[in-house]
């Protein structure tokens, strides 16, 4: 049966220097990134935290003790390739599962096929790629199989393991962290893919289109792979060499990596957070940018800068607080994308502006102080007298009305009998500075007035 090309059908692409490469509609080429996996560990590009001589892993290849892993980093960084050459080097039994489709049912079957080997003397090595997905009762299924032997476990994942595997799961497979690529070590692969036999063959390109690759990739070998293999379909005659040009054409409009419910997006709303307490604009925005361009929900992320108004700012200045509710509000009347400048002006506004966590400090006194104390009664001039009888009982009564009696306001006691607090203490900064020396007033006719023993 004849094979029909899918790139007769465009002259430009007939014309790219890797247009014979057997791309069918039966059998099309895997993409370059597959193509260039490699076949031993000492072929592996970076990680030497972990692959270099004395590491984790090769200590534990040579002593035979392969414990249960669980492998956390980005895209991109060869979590899946280095489970394979695991499983290669103890010539184990590999079984590779994607947690987004497989279910408890594909576990059992790993299993049986598990125990089915275990009987001829082979080991067995369940691959469970995106094991966060994983729920609970499936994580759970895992567990006595991994706790047998049966099974040698290897999980991959993006997000934190900490937040995303369940401790039993997690205190049976050691955690190891791959690293995002250095540049330097996309470069080796880029040059690679230039050279090598199942890479685009007869390509060239020019070293600042490479170093451009390598920067923007990020970390991610796959990424910078299928750029370059975009790239190179983009040449129309095999003289030409790989532009900056075109690799920026190829790599597309980056967004910034971010799962929204994840750890990196904590990470983003911490660093904003702390960016705008350490006053540092520039930083701020970058990381306000972060989110947003990562697809942050631009009012939850205004709801957390009203918060730093609050916490951070407080009465240093108490228009931070009315500005910031004014950017939420202009940023859920207009939208995305023109409401982020509102944000972005709040967030200028919070971090230039003068700090002061007194209240911040204070709240979070009062309510240990609640917490740890028992609930002691109102005293009787306190409480509220709106009926004849509770006046009989003496609620309100000898209340000292401040307009009417000042000295007397500042002769009666306002907190429970027997209790004297001291919550709030006022800073230097900004606005707050010009309250403190009344504040200082105001704590000394308290104090002439409390009674000696408390």
């Amino acid at each position: 049966m004849e094979a029909y090309s899918v790139l007769s059908r465009d002259t430009g692409m007939r014309n790219s220097p890797y247009y014979h490469t057997a791309m069918t509609l039966f059998e099309p080429p895997a993409p370059l990134a597959e193509r260039l996996r490699p076949r031993t560990l000492a072929e592996v590009v970076g990680q030497r935290h972990l692959l270099g001589p004395g590491k984790p892993l090769p200590r534990m290849l040579q002593s035979g003790r392969l414990s249960s892993l669980i492998l956390w980093g980005p895209p991109g960084v060869g979590k899946t390739t280095l489970a394979r050459l695991v499983a290669q080097e103890i010539d184990a039994h590999f079984i590779a599962l994607s947690a987004v489709s497989a279910g408890i049912k594909d576990v059992r079957e790993a299993v049986t096929e598990a125990d089915r080997l275990r009987g001829r003397g082979r080991r067995t090595i369940l691959f469970l790629d995106e094991i966060h997905r994983f729920n609970k009762a499936q994580q759970d299924a895992l567990l006595p199989h991994v706790e047998s032997g049966l099974l040698t476990l290897i999980g991959a994942t993006t997000e934190n393991p900490s937040f995303e595997v369940n401790p039993a799961l997690r205190s049976r497979a050691r955690t190891l962290v791959l690293e995002p690529l250095a540049e330097a070590d996309i470069r080796v692969l880029l040059d690679k893919a230039l050279s090598d036999p199942n890479g685009l063959v007869g390509v060239q390109a020019q070293p600042e289109a490479l170093d451009l690759l390598a920067r923007l990739a990020g970390g991610d070998a796959r990424r910078a792979l299928g750029t370059l293999e975009v790239a190179a379909s983009l040449l129309e005659t095999p003289q030409e060499a790989v532009t900056p040009e075109q690799v920026t054409e190829a790599f597309g409009r980056h967004l910034p990596a971010m799962d929204k419910g994840g750890e990196d997006f904590y990470n983003l709303i911490s660093a904003l957070h702390k960016s705008v307490r350490g006053s540092h604009p520039d930083a701020a925005l970058y990381w306000l940018a972060r989110l947003l361009e990562g697809g942050a929900d631009a009012l939850y992320v205004a709801r957390r800068i009203v918060r730093m108004a609050s916490e951070d700012i407080g009465l240093a200045d108490p228009q931070a607080l009315r500005l910031c509710i004014a950017a939420r509000d202009t940023a859920e009347f207009l939208g995305q994308p023109e409401g982020d400048l509102a944000l972005a002006q709040a967030v200028v506004y919070l971090a230039l502006a003068p700090k002061s966590n007194s209240v911040y400090v204070a709240w979070n006194n009062a309510l240990s102080a609640v917490q740890a104390g028992d609930s002691l009664p109102v005293p009787l001039h306190l409480r509220n007298a709106p009926t004849t009888l509770m006046r009989q009982q003496g609620y309100g009564r000898a209340y000292a009305y401040y307009f009417d009696d000042p000295q007397g306001s500042f002769e009666q006691h306002y907190f429970p009998e027997g209790q004297l607090l001291e919550l709030y203490a006022p800073t230097g900064e900004g606005w707050e500075a010009r309250m403190k020396e009344r504040w200082r007033k105001l704590r000394a006719a308290h104090a002439e007035y409390e009674p000696e023993d408390s």
